[in-house]
């Protein structure tokens, strides 16, 4: 199955490698979820204080559940609960191979925009 979803966190930390150890079992726990295509930790080259979390999942339903689970709770929450609030999990609609270009259909319900919890 292709990915659907990715989920990218962006944390500020002044003890990057610190940080690193840390997320280490995150991106363990959250990679044994069923439905996690990767978990990987990226530090930005020109800032060395700048850390991603990037995950990528077949679908939305897997990252939701995969955040359900005890095992991400707690190993991975607290990490992720760092982050800084900005939007995280994104579709994929495009997707460009070799020069070549395909779109993905939506996943998104039509009152998506609209709605949300109460």
């Amino acid at each position: 199955m292709e990915l659907a979803v990715l989920v990218v966190t962006r944390h500020t930390s002044i003890d990057p490698e610190g940080f690193l150890a840390a997320a280490a079992p995150a991106l363990c726990a959250l990679s044994a979820s069923p439905g996690c295509l990767s978990a990987e930790a990226l530090r930005a080259l020109d800032d060395s204080e700048l850390i991603l979390i990037v995950t990528r999942w077949q679908d939305v339903g897997s990252y939701r559940r995969a955040l359900s689970s005890y095992e991400v709770k707690v190993a991975a929450v607290p990490i992720l609960a760092g982050a800084e609030n900005v939007a995280s999990a994104f579709e994929v609609r495009l997707i460009a191979h070799q020069g070549q270009l395909r779109e993905l259909a939506g996943d998104r319900a039509d009152d998506a925009d609209t709605v949300g919890p109460s």
